[in-house]
């Protein structure tokens, strides 16, 4: 699951209101309702708040594991792309 609450804790520390980013960014209502309810935003406009908020793509976006998600394979995926037999064409 992707989470948004280190958005509203960002946007706090650099003291920017909802209002500021209606009237001088652009940002709209429902994009902050999407926001506030954690659902689906295009990576465009995550890149945009980053700018927005001068801030890193962590400040704003947590992933939490759903619960019962196998986390196993994601540990051998990870395994994997770092072997160095993966590796071999790399610059």
């Amino acid at each position: 699951m992707i989470k948004y609450d280190r958005f509203w804790v960002t946007m706090k520390e650099r003291g920017i209101s909802q209002y500021d980013l209606y009237e001088h960014y652009e940002i709209t209502r429902s994009l902050l309702d999407r926001l506030r309810k954690n659902k689906n935003i295009e990576i465009f406009t995550i890149d945009r708040l980053c700018s927005i908020l001068h801030c890193n793509i962590e400040d704003i976006v947590e992933h939490i594991p759903d619960p019962g998600e196998n986390t196993e394979n994601t540990d051998e995926l990870e395994k994997k792309s770092t072997s160095p037999e993966n590796n071999k064409n790399s610059l």
